[in-house]
């Protein structure tokens, strides 16, 4: 185990670095410029130079990609040019949004899943599990921000019965209750496509082990069938679930980025978006990397936890 994760580990720092490099490459090479000088008509040729020199846009991009790892390994992140905040500052505020916001949406995604998955599997082609199946069509196949939208008209407008926006009521403050109506919609939006599709797996899975013979073997010998369900079955069925919902992050994080929009959700997503329309290089590369890091350390931590749900499965270093 200790080498595999000292492996994986390694390949996690080469894999980082090639991320790094493609996305410092890119947004460089993209049209136009920083905002910081797209935006300010009243610039003149020497002042614009003057600019690019003291942020060190004059140099080689090899040159401005080292001087950008430099200040990585010192875990700096450097200087937004909007702002003029430090970027790790940015990042840090903006964070506990995403991650309430990203971990409610899969938590509520895996509580209806699991449950709706085992209910389809039992009773395979039943009324349920074709109602079951339309509706995961359906909302695999919903835009998020479309269906964000669908909510606001019905739930903020018409009814008015939930926020349309933010993460608090401006000027009340900040309870659990409060913030709570504000993150329903946001998550259940969010949610949606994710249920649906781990539904899907959790009964595909589940109907596989409840054909295996060790099955109808534990059935034979008197066990409850609650027992044989969750405790034989249930467990055997989770490791193509653990599987996606590993595969499944990198779309988390990148639908949280459209309903954080959306429902002007003050998260790294929505901060992402802003980053990307003023070509705030160092923002863009933090947030990058953050969320790269992220992404590697969770489908690690969903590697290990293939051992922890099934003690067969060994892992070791490749």
């Amino acid at each position: 185990m200790a080498r595999y994760i000292i492996s994986r580990a390694a390949q996690s720092v080469v894999l980082l670095f090639l991320v790094a490099l493609i996305t410092f490459v890119l947004i460089h090479a993209a049209p136009g410029g920083p905002g910081i000088l797209m935006n300010d008509q009243k610039m003149t040729a020497a002042q614009i130079k003057e600019l690019e020199a003291n942020l060190g846009l004059d140099k080689p991009l090899y040159v401005q990609f080292a001087d950008w790892l430099a200040q990585l390994a010192r875990g700096n992140l450097g200087i937004a040019y909007t702002s003029d905040l430090p970027v790790t500052q940015m990042i840090a505020v903006r964070l506990p949004a995403t991650l309430l916001l990203g971990g409610s949406a899969l938590t509520l995604s895996l509580a209806v899943a699991i449950p709706v998955g085992i209910a389809t599997a039992i009773r395979p082609r039943s009324l349920l599990d074709n109602v079951v199946s339309a509706l995961s069509f359906v909302g695999v196949s919903m835009p998020v921000f479309w269906l964000g939208l669908m909510f606001i008209i019905v739930f903020a407008v018409d009814l008015r019965v939930m926020p349309a926006a933010g993460m608090r009521t401006a000027g009340a403050a900040l309870t659990a209750a409060d913030l709570l109506r504000h993150l329903l919609m946001p998550a259940v939006v969010l949610a949606a496509a994710f249920m649906a599709g781990f539904s899907r797996y959790v009964r595909t899975a589940m109907i596989e082990v409840l054909a295996q013979p060790y099955i109808r073997t534990a059935r034979s010998k008197g066990l409850a069938a609650r027992m044989v369900l969750y405790r034989h079955a249930l467990r055997n069925s989770l490791i193509p679930l653990v599987t996606m919902v590993g595969l499944a992050l990198p779309l988390l994080i990148g639908g949280a980025a459209i309903t954080e929009q959306v429902f002007a959700w003050p998260g790294m997503g929505q901060l992402a978006v802003q980053a990307a329309y003023a070509h705030d290089y160092p923002l863009i590369m933090g947030i990058t990397i953050v969320v790269a890091a992220a992404v590697i350390g969770i489908n690690l931590l969903t590697d290990l936890s293939y051992a922890l749900i099934d003690p067969r499965i060994e892992l070791h270093a490749s």
